[in-house]
């Protein structure tokens, strides 16, 4: 016979535990929570686990369990990522992390850019989050057409660095390291019905990785 295992757990333990499973800076809403309980419940759950401590309010409805450094002295700022996503969920956006942004989040910069961009469906707006500003830009639906994940960084961080470097070897060769079989398929797929000089890019990295 099958357990359920949330079984006399309260709401408020089985949300501490969801959280607790996404990691330390990973914000989370409310939203996220409604198949443990009513929103109601909910709320005060989180309102409960905040006035504790045991969680962080980043913001109205945006929740957190605080990463701390002991180096740094205190805790740290929210995941960035995480919370542009979260904030995608709440408001139903499709976002895709833009220029610099989609470089430093595949690793092919170490530079982490100023302004923190998305492109989106939604109204253009600037959203505080910890120590830093994330920019949501409205964007035509063709800049957002492309799938998700990391096909979709690569197309926005090479359009970033331009089509001058992104022929560059080493450059292949890490995007080659980055992107598992599957993701280069989408890529090309994706780079295919976009700029010429992409999809050049895309065959390149293609090339001897996918049959």
């Amino acid at each position: 016979m099958q357990v359920n295992a949330s079984a006399g757990r309260t709401v408020k333990q089985q949300i501490l535990m969801s959280a607790t499973r996404r990691g330390p800076g990973k914000p989370f809403l409310a939203k996220d929570f409604l198949d443990i309980g009513s929103r109601a419940s909910v709320d005060m759950a989180l309102g409960s686990l905040a006035k504790e401590g045991t969680i962080r309010r980043i913001r109205r409805g945006l929740y957190d369990i605080p990463k701390v450094s002991s180096t740094l002295g205190g805790e740290l700022s929210p995941d960035i990522d995480a919370a542009a996503h979260a904030l995608a969920r709440r408001y139903r956006w499709k976002i895709v992390p833009d220029g610099a942004w989609a470089a430093n989040l595949l690793g092919l910069s170490t530079q982490v850019p100023a302004k923190v961009t998305y492109l989106s469906d939604g109204p253009s707006r600037s959203v505080p989050i910890g120590r830093r500003t994330i920019q949501f830009k409205h964007a035509r639906p063709q800049a957002l057409a492309s799938p998700g994940g990391k096909a979709a960084l690569v197309i926005q961080a090479l359009r970033h660095i331009g089509k001058a470097a992104a022929h560059d070897e080493k450059l292949i060769a890490m995007l080659k390291s980055i992107l598992s079989t599957a993701e280069i398929r989408q890529f090309v797929r994706a780079a295919r019905l976009g700029v010429d000089w992409i999809y050049e890019v895309a065959k390149l990295i293609a090339k001897d990785q996918v049959g």
